[in-house]
C-alpha cells in the first residue's frame, strides 16, 4: 500500500509500518531537524514515525523512511499524513488554520491543538493573551500607520522593536527602528495581508533564559532547568544549563508562569517560553517574556545528552499521553553550542577531527546543506567546570564551520 499525493507530488511512498504489540504511530508535519530528532527516541521507545516533508532531502527525511513529500500548507498532503497515523504534531508553527481544521474534521489528534498552535503562530494573539493572564511582557501596541508607529515610540522611548506578527524566526521579522518612518515598508505589506504590526518597548536586559516545559493531554507536567541562551545576530548560538547564578526566586517565579501559561493555553507536548531577565532600578531580579514556541526548541537541544529525559523522547512522550520522563539533569552543566553553516562545505573531515580530540563531546548534524549562518548540527558537552565545558563546546562547534583550523 502507498500514498499518492497526486500530480504535484510525484513521490509514492510506502505506509507506515507499525510496530507489532498496538505501539502508536506519530506523524510529523515538517521535515526539518526537530523531527529529524524526534527519530532516535522514538526508535527506543518502539513508535512509528511518519513525516511530510517539503523534499527528499529533508533532514527528517534522510533518516525516518515514511516520508512522504508534499507542502504543509496542502490540505491533501497534510490529510494523507494524518489518515495513516494515530496522533499529529508539529516540526514548525506554520500550518494554516483551515487545513488543520480538515485534519480535526477527520478526528485525529493533534498535539498541541490548534487553539494553542494560535498563540505560537501569531504574535499580536500571543502578547494580548499573556498580558491577559497577568503575564510580565514587554510594554506593546499594534500598529497600522506610521502616526500609530511614532506615538508608541514616543511614549516608550526610542529606539522601538518592530516584528511580523507572523512567520519570523533567528531574527527573521523583527525590526529596531529609530523612527516611524523606517517602517513604511513593512506597514504596507501589514496592510496588505490585513493585519498591523506588533511594537515592543526595547527592553534593558541581563541576559536571555529560556524556560522548557512539557505537558500531557491528561495535564502532567515537566520542567527541565531555566538555562541561559546567548544570541548572535538573532540566532541562538549557546545555550547553558542550568543558567549560571540565576537569583532562586526569580527561577520559581519563571517556572510557575510557565505552568500557568501550559494550563491557560491547554498546551500540549513540549514547548519553551524566551524571557529577558531584567532588573529593577533597585537591583531586583525580574523577568519579561519574549517569544512562545509550541514544539521543540533550539533551548532543550541540551537536554538529549544532559538530562535524563530529552526533549525529543519527551514530547512523544506528552503527544501520546504517556507518563512523562524525568527531566533532571545528568551533571552539574551542560553547554551546547549551535553549528552554523560556513565557508567549507565538506564537513566529515572536520567532523572526524572534533571527534579524535574530544571524545566526551556529542556531536549532532543535522544532514542539511551549508549555507552561511544556517543551523546545521550542535554540539553537547556536559562536566563539572563551567569554563571548561563552555570552551569544549564553542571549539567543537567553531572547527566543524570552519571558524578555527587546529
Amino acid at each position: 500500500m502507498s500514498l499518492t499525493l497526486g500530480p504535484g507530488y510525484p513521490r509514492a511512498v510506502t505506509t507506515p509500518r507499525r510496530a507489532p504489540g498496538g505501539f502508536p504511530v506519530v506523524g510529523i508535519i515538517g521535515g526539518g531537524q526537530l523531527a529529524r530528532m524526534c527519530a532516535a527516541p522514538a526508535a527506543e521507545l518502539g513508535i512509528t514515525l511518519a513525516v511530510l516533508a517539503q523534499s527528499p532531502d529533508d533532514s527528517a527525511a534522510l533518516v525516518i523512511p515514511a516520508s512522504p513529500v508534499g507542502e504543509h500548507t496542502d490540505e491533501a498532503a497534510v490529510l494523507a499524513l494524518a489518515e495513516v497515523c494515530d496522533v499529529v504534531t508539529f516540526d514548525h508553527e506554520h500550518v494554516p488554520a483551515e487545513v488543520l481544521a480538515a485534519v480535526r474534521a477527520k478526528g485525529v489528534p493533534m498535539h498541541p491543538h490548534p487553539e494553542a498552535l494560535r498563540f505560537a503562530q501569531d504574535k499580536l494573539a500571543m502578547r494580548t493573551r499573556l498580558t491577559e493572564l497577568g503575564i510580565a511582557c514587554p510594554r506593546w501596541a499594534q500598529a497600522h500607520t506610521v502616526a500609530e508607529v511614532a506615538r508608541f515610540g514616543d511614549e516608550v522611548g526610542w529606539p522601538v522593536i518592530a516584528k511580523t506578527p507572523r512567520g519570523g524566526y533567528d531574527g527573521r521579522g523583527v525590526r529596531l527602528v529609530e523612527r516611524a518612518e523606517d517602517l513604511g515598508d513593512w506597514l504596507t505589506r501589514a496592510r496588505e495581508a490585513g493585519e498591523g504590526l506588533l511594537l515592543e518597548e526595547r527592553v534593558p536586559f541581563v541576559r536571555e533564559l529560556a524556560v522548557l516545559m512539557a505537558r500531557s493531554p491528561s495535564g502532567q507536567l515537566a520542567t527541565w532547568p531555566v538555562v541561559e541562551t546567548v544570541q548572535t545576530d538573532g540566532i541562538c548560538t549557546e545555550v547553558i544549563a542550568p543558567a549560571p547564578g540565576l537569583d532562586r526566586t526569580l527561577a520559581e517565579k519563571l517556572l510557575t508562569a510557565g505552568a500557568q501559561i501550559a494550563a491557560a493555553l491547554d498546551v500540549t507536548g513540549v514547548f519553551a517560553i524566551e524571557a529577558f531577565e531584567t532588573r529593577t532600578a533597585e537591583g531586583e531580579p525580574g523577568f519579561v517574556v519574549n517569544e512562545l514556541a509550541m514544539r521543540p526548541h533550539n533551548s532543550g537541544h541540551w537536554s538529549m545528552d544532559g538530562a535524563v529525559t530529552g526533549q525529543f523522547e519527551q514530547h512523544l512522550r506528552a503527544v501520546l499521553d504517556l507518563p512523562l520522563g524525568q527531566p533532571h539533569a545528568r551533571e552539574r552543566w551542560t553547554v551546547m553550542a549551535n553549528v552554523l553553516g560556513g565557508d567549507y562545505p565538506d564537513l566529515y573531515p572536520a567532523y572526524r577531527h572534533v571527534m579524535a580530540r574530544d571524545p566526551g563531546a556529542k556531536i549532532h548534524m543535522y544532514g542539511k546543506g551549508v549555507r552561511p549562518g544556517r543551523k546545521i548540527g550542535h554540539v553537547n558537552v556536559c562536566g563539572n567546570d563551567l569554563a571548561d565545558v563552555r570552551d569544549r563546546a564553542r571549539h567543537a562547534a567553531d572547527y566543524i564551520q570552519g571558524v578555527v583550523t587546529e
